[in-house]
């Protein structure tokens, strides 16, 4: 275990990896990349790599042994979304007076504490902020580098000024981690202050490659669709739910023939009335929704004259057909009326009517 599983954006894990040998790694830096690129497991690795206790090496730079205690602790924390649903659950079983005062932190490490946006707003706030800056400056309780990780880059102004004054003045046995998918969304005087390391998106062949080793059940036609519709991610490919898509992908397109192809509407509502209410049924609604847009785009490349661009390869023919009739007002009325889906969403519509309007509302004369 180590740095060789990560996979993709070999050279830019490499640099990292000199930095530290060099003792020369920035105390403030930001991770940015697409969701799933690996921007976590990278701040985790790193982390590993800083306090491991048998500090390995590999290719001849630092590496992490995984095996340790320091690593193990680590380690802990690598399910973000299991150690986050854990943190709100125990603050939600506190006194109400106590819930209102507690903010979110996830340490599985005494040196490394990891500070995800808090809910409901889902924003890095104060509070937090304040409780690194009241750690940051004490040096390591049990390892070598004490590591901050914030996970957002939703800041609330107070909680990014608070931070302004740790990252002009870092302890050089601390390090920072901001991840981000877009930079910009942070503060200027944020992003001035730190080191700054782009995750590009994977290409569709190396994604395929990684597919053939993760996912060797699946066909070469399978790989491929999920490389395309993973958009250089590793990370969604690799919990990319195929069979919950190619479902939702067969009731989009049925949405799509009843407006273009036939005005039959027995095959709709045999669709549509399966999107009921409830938790189950919204994220039915939202993986459809998603769909639809998915292969509206790929009915606009088609029109375009761009069909490799297009990303549900193993229906290209069925898509060719669809957007046929399609012209590009058609193609932009239907983007408008499948916002008005997800409007109605917001506001507790009956699922299974906004998309029989949906679908109606499109059909040709």
């Amino acid at each position: 275990m180590g740095f060789q599983d990560f996979y993709g954006n070999a050279e830019t894990v490499r640099t990292l990896r000199e930095m530290l040998a060099r003792n020369r790694f920035p105390h403030s830096i930001i991770l940015h990349g697409p969701a799933g690129s690996g921007k976590y497991m990278l701040a985790q690795m790193l982390a590993k790599a800083m306090n491991c206790e048998r500090a390995p090496q590999a290719g001849g730079l630092p590496d992490f042994c995984g095996q340790c205690s320091s690593c193990r602790r680590i380690g802990q924390a690598d399910d973000f979304d299991a150690r986050f649903a854990e943190a709100v659950e125990a603050r939600e079983g506190l006194r109400e007076a106590d819930k209102r005062e507690a903010r979110l932190l996830l340490q599985t490490h005494p040196d490394v504490t990891i500070v995800p946006p808090d809910p409901p707003q889902m924003m890095i706030k104060v509070d937090q902020v304040r409780r690194v800056t009241e750690t940051v400056y004490f040096r390591p309780a049990a390892g070598k580098e004490r590591v901050y990780v914030f996970t957002s880059s939703a800041f609330m102004r107070e909680a990014a000024n608070a931070l302004l004054k740790v990252l002009e003045e870092p302890p050089e046995f601390a390090t920072l981690i901001l991840l981000a998918e877009n930079p910009g969304e942070l503060l200027p005087t944020l992003r001035s202050r730190c080191f700054s390391v782009r995750l590009a998106p994977l290409s569709v062949a190396e994604l395929e490659t990684f597919l053939s080793r993760a996912q060797p059940q699946w066909t070469g036609k399978q790989r491929a669709l999920v490389a395309r519709l993973s958009e250089g991610a590793v990370g969604r490919a690799r919990t990319f739910n195929l069979a919950a898509y190619v479902e939702a992908r067969n009731d989009a397109l049925a949405l799509l023939a009843c407006a273009l192809e036939s005005h039959d509407h027995s095959a709709l509502f045999k669709v549509t009335d399966s999107y009921r209410g409830g938790a189950d049924g919204r994220e039915k609604t939202v993986q459809l929704v998603r769909t639809l847009y998915s292969l509206l785009e790929d009915m606009l490349y088609l029109k375009s004259g761009t069909p490799d661009l297009v990303r549900n390869t193993d229906i290209a023919v069925r898509l060719e057909r669809l957007a046929a009739p399609a012209d590009f007002p058609w193609l932009e009325a239907a983007a408008q009326e499948l916002g008005q889906v997800e409007a109605g969403m917001r506001r507790n519509l009956l699922r299974s009517l906004s998309l029989d309007a949906f679908a109606t509302a499109l059909e040709r004369e």
